[in-house]
């Protein structure tokens, strides 16, 4: 590591390099996330140490935030100040003042100062909301250096800030994956420190109900818990029941109330997601009577997409929804409550002559408008306790509820036409603000949707559509991301789908329009990501992290090679003999050959600080001709995953990349001069997708024999067949089996070969680990 006065130059070229449009607008470029809205710069600097007083004016809230800034800082940076005591605007000399003015005058109750001199730092603002986010920017400006060291000097300078939007929210499932209620706390204290102010709780689901109501016990005793999908889940043996174990939990009322007001705490407020008509299936199985069918489902289900299972219409089952709602409305205090109203097939309703007759009975011509009695009945209900109702974008068919606010998913259509209308927005389009589509095209991507949605991705979205008059675009309140949990089991996975790309969120939702800018933001995030680490968060690193690309040339001696990083930030330096690079070794500049054999590494640096995990690749020809399904290229992109095993059930799983539509890989430009065999891993993953009649078109090749084939072709898929590989020998295992390697013929020049599988049905879906020509 460089001295700590070279490691702050080079950071301030960089940040003014990348960074200068914004030098007009914003003033000097600091190392915040998200960039202030106006920066003045000082002459001099405050120097802060263990001895530097901590003082607040005399509301509580100024003192409790003053503690939480002392808090924040001796876990990042190991330094512990003065205790808080109560001050004012006349504080001695060195000393850093929290305070609170109603009489500031503020249209923003959310905006706040914060001013840096040599003398002292005042920080002020009108609330408490305000002031917290003060301590947050003062916090990044305390940790911009990756030093722990005492002191921390920071540059003289006025911030004068408030927010762009008044909606900043992330969206957890907690229906699909259960997350302890310890994350949740976790999670929100991580939003705060984004200026975050939403949490959007998706509770409710076919495949599980995560919030305890009183009246209704079985809602969790039942619909809390499921058996997940795959022979590895039906193997666990519970040997306290002789079953397969079950998978889920629920948060207590006592947990929620808890996490609620640790919420309040940090400017967040928490909007429960009660889903209604659709989505049901978790409550249907606990309380049947709420079923539009006969035979309603007897278990909580464990695939993912679109069920069919709606409620019914009848009296008694809005007065479950009622009473439901009503025990929500006393644990979440906030405006807003969301009842979902997706992708609520409507097949159930029509075919049902009960629900037919109730339709006339209400006068509603169809299944539409059906849907819309239902969401307007609700938000009469909420908006006669003072709530307001927030739904996807299909509340809108059939006729919008009043006062109803829209969340834009399909795009942002919806947030255009509600804004049309005169009703709020949030624009949360998919699959831009989809959290569980992946980062990269890297192996070591967790499972998750297959379409990459880089970070630049989502700081490029524009969530003010340019079609809306001004008086329409006022109806657009914010934005927000979604962390759909359907491929996202364990809590770090989670972290590592949001951040830092809620980081970009924030920037979006906070920074002003015109100050927005991909190279400045990039220049900010290396210290956002010591941050992360500082705070034990499991980010991504796929903005810096190198990608390697290889090929072998003709003469097998030599290695074409290729380095690069979404980010375009930073020198790459890499090594080719297994060793970690650093600053001091080679620099890549551009496609290159290097030596057969060894191991490259490579990283990315800024200065002497590496800004990312190192990335390796071994050079031996074997290696470079293996590629993961995530190195290959899926025959078609129509659905598109990046799939876990099921097996083991404890332990790490393989993760594959696979089109479920068409499960079909190309291996483009194999070299087969050399090729004597071909070797392949597969596995086998269950089928768990609600997908209705799209399953019946998906191809499958007819089997020779009752375990199936991998079936390789070359030059297209409906080329020569140059080798089929029986999966007996992998039938009987519930994780990745290396099939016996089966000979081919050495071809010149380069091929693309296609595998495709023959089997007898979906259900478990073969598909591809990696592949390997071997000479």
């Amino acid at each position: 590591m460089g001295a700590p006065a070279n490691r702050l130059r080079i950071r301030a070229a960089l940040l003014l390099t990348l960074a200068a449009p914004l030098l007009a607008t914003a003033g000097p470029i600091v190392d915040v996330i998200p960039l202030p809205a106006r920066i003045q710069p000082g002459v001099g600097a405050f120097a802060m140490s263990a001895a530097t007083p901590l003082s607040a004016s005399p509301d509580p809230d100024a003192s409790r935030i003053a503690n939480y800034f002392s808090a924040l800082l001796l876990k990042t940076r190991g330094l512990s100040l003065h205790s808080t005591r109560t001050g004012s605007a006349a504080e001695p000399r060195g000393a850093v003042l929290f305070s609170i003015d109603p009489h500031r005058l503020s249209a923003d109750p959310e905006s706040y100062s914060l001013d840096i001199s040599p003398d002292r730092i005042v920080l002020s603002a009108a609330g408490s909301r305000g002031l917290l986010y003060a301590a947050v920017t003062l916090w990044q400006l305390c940790t911009a250096s990756a030093e722990r060291s005492d002191p921390i000097e920071l540059p003289a300078l006025r911030i004068e800030d408030r927010p762009r939007f008044r909606w900043r929210g992330l969206m957890l499932d907690s229906a699909r994956h259960f997350q302890s209620p310890g994350f949740i706390l976790q999670l929100i204290d991580w939003m705060a420190l984004h200026k975050l102010n939403v949490l959007q709780w998706h509770l409710t689901d076919d495949q599980g109900w995560r919030l305890q109501i009183r009246r209704y016990p079985r809602l969790t005793s039942v619909g809390a818990w499921r058996v997940p999908a795959g022979a590895g889940p039906a193997a666990d043996i519970d040997p306290a029941t002789g079953r397969p174990r079950l998978y889920g939990g629920f948060y207590t009322q006592e947990s929620v109330r808890q996490i609620v007001a640790h919420a309040a705490q940090r400017n967040i407020a928490v909007v429960p997601e009660i889903d209604m008509p659709g989505h049901a299936t978790a409550a249907i199985v606990a309380y049947p009577a709420l079923g539009s069918t006969a035979a309603p489902p007897r278990s909580v289900p464990s695939d993912w997409g679109i069920y069919p299972n709606v409620l019914n219409v009848d009296e008694g089952t809005f007065g479950f929804v009622e009473n439901v709602l009503s025990e929500v409305l006393e644990l979440f205090p906030g405006e807003y409550v969301d009842v979902g109203g997706d992708e609520a097939v409507k097949d159930q309703w029509h075919s049902s002559p009960r629900i037919q007759a109730r339709m006339r009975e209400l006068g509603v011509a169809d299944e539409r408008g059906l849907q819309s009695y239902f969401m307007r009945r609700i938000e009469k209900f909420l908006h006669e306790r003072g709530r307001r109702l927030v739904g996807w974008d299909e509340i809108l068919e059939g006729g919008l509820p009043p006062r109803a606010t829209v969340m834009s998913w399909r795009g942002i259509d919806g947030g255009v036409a509600a804004a049309r209308l005169g009703h709020d927005a949030v624009m949360s389009p998919s699959p831009t603000l989809y959290l569980d589509f992946r980062q990269g095209r890297g192996a070591r991507e967790p499972p998750g949707r297959g379409q990459p949605v880089t970070l630049e991705d989502l700081y490029r979205f524009n969530p003010l559509p340019a079609a809306l008059r001004p008086d329409e675009a006022a109806h657009i309140i914010g934005l927000q991301a979604n962390l759909w949990t359907e491929h996202v089991r364990t809590q770090e996975r989670a972290q590592y789908m949001t951040f830092p790309r809620a980081a970009a969120l924030a920037e979006l939702g906070w920074s002003r329009g015109q100050d927005l800018d991909w190279p400045g933001f990039v220049a900010r995030l290396p210290a956002q990501l010591r941050r992360y680490e500082a705070l034990g968060i499991h980010a991504s690193e796929d903005a810096f992290a190198v990608s390697i690309q290889t090929r072998l040339e003709p003469g097998r001696e030599r290695v074409a090679l290729q380095l690069a990083n979404q980010a375009r930030v930073g020198e790459i330096h890499y090594r080719l003999d297994g060793r970690n690079p650093t600053a001091a070794d080679p620099v890549y500049h551009g496609p290159t050959t290097v030596p057969v054999g060894g191991e490259l590494r490579a990283a990315a640096f800024e200065g002497s600080d590496r800004l990312a995990l190192m990335t390796s690749r071994s050079l031996d020809p074997a290696s470079l001709a293996r590629r993961s399904s995530q190195e290959l290229t899926t025959c078609s992109n129509k659905l598109v995953l990046n799939l876990e095993d099921d097996a083991p059930v404890h332990g790490p799983r393989a993760v594959f990349l696979v089109d479920i539509l068409n499960p079909c890989w190309i291996y483009p430009s194999a070299d087969l001069s050399h090729a004597r065999a071909l070797s392949v891993a597969v596995g086998q993953v269950p089928f768990n997708f609600q997908i209705g009649a799209d399953r019946n078109a998906i191809r499958l090749d007819t089997p020779q024999s009752a375990s199936g084939e991998l079936e390789v072709r070359i030059d297209g898929c409906d080329g020569e067949r140059i080798a089929v590989m029986p999966l007996a020998p992998a039938a009987s295992s519930a994780a990745v089996s290396q099939l016996p390697a089966v000979p081919i013929a050495p071809r010149p020049g380069a091929h693309d070969l296609c595998f495709r599988f023959a089997q007898r049905g979906l259900d478990p879906l073969w598909v591809l680990d990696w592949v390997q020509p071997v000479g």
